[in-house]
């Protein structure tokens, strides 16, 4: 059995802290072979500085994905071109650099790892229709290696896209995992055909938050209607994601579990300083 671990979306440096105070513990509990992590809002709640992405992997992420914030560091434009553990969506233009997706060796199974971003509720981007795109690649990734599991990661603001996209990949992928909302939900299945889905996997930084912000400052900038910037909230920190078994041999899914693992974290200046990232600001 192959077991691959989908981070909850990291924010800011509170969710840094989580995963140097408990992935590696979590990863040895569950028994974790790869680890995937979206970490678009891991420099302060908006994308992720070259520095921050290096860091992750020294903690002991794998790949890293991201969706609309991932280019928010300007940094990350070069960046992505020479780090091969770092994913865009793969329906972005082909002008847009970096890779979409990633092909891995696990246990002696090779694994298709794919990016992909939702075409609802992201008013500002002009990029490919998300259905159209994965059938495309999907068919020429089959003609290189049919016997490859694929493994999407699946960056969509609305549940019905979400949920149309795990109908239209049954049979043809072991997992789609949504992201974007930061709130775990309780919808994980594995289909007849060994496809694992969730909604969404949720957030790694603080529990007690407004999807890893300070709650005081969402009231205001939601009462006042005026451009308050969002502040990281250090409360109650949690690590949120989800764990699937594959079966090597079918390369079906077997299985899929939430995780909600707490964390103990404190602020800067208490004790526990987390790493700042501020390049391409």
């Amino acid at each position: 059995m192959v077991r691959v671990l989908f981070l909850g979306e990291i924010t800011g440096r509170p969710g840094i802290t989580c995963l140097k105070n408990g992935l590696a513990s979590l990863k040895k509990k569950y028994d974790v072979d790869y680890t995937i992590a979206n970490a678009e809002g891991m420099t302060g709640g908006f994308g992720i500085g070259k520095a921050h992405a290096a860091q992750l992997t020294k903690i002991g992420v794998d790949l890293i994905t991201g969706g609309e914030k991932l280019f928010y560091k300007l940094d990350m434009v070069e960046f992505i071109q020479k780090a091969g553990f770092i994913l865009r969506p793969a329906n972005y233009p082909p002008q847009c650099p970096g890779r979409s997706y990633r092909v891995v060796d696990i246990k002696g199974r090779k694994f298709i790892i794919i990016n992909l971003q939702g075409n609802a509720l992201f008013p500002r981007q002009s990029i490919q229709n998300a259905f159209s795109s994965i059938d495309m690649l999907l068919k020429k990734l089959s003609e290189k290696d049919p016997d490859a599991v694929v493994l999407l990661q699946f960056h969509a603001a609305t549940t019905a896209e979400k949920k149309t996209m795990r109908f239209f990949l049954d049979g043809r992928a072991a997992a789609v995992i949504g992201t974007h909302t930061k709130v775990i939900t309780a919808d994980e299945i594995v289909t007849s055909s060994g496809l694992a889905y969730i909604t969404d996997n949720g957030r790694v930084g603080s529990f007690v938050s407004v999807g890893g912000f300070d709650p005081e400052t969402e009231i205001r900038k939601l009462r006042s209607q005026l451009p308050v910037r969002s502040q990281e909230c250090w409360n109650d920190g949690i690590i949120e994601g989800v764990i699937v078994d594959i079966d090597e041999e079918s390369g079906k899914s077997t299985g899929i579990h939430r995780i909600m693992e707490r964390v103990a974290i404190a602020a800067p200046g208490n004790g526990n300083e987390a790493d700042s990232d501020n390049s391409g600001n």
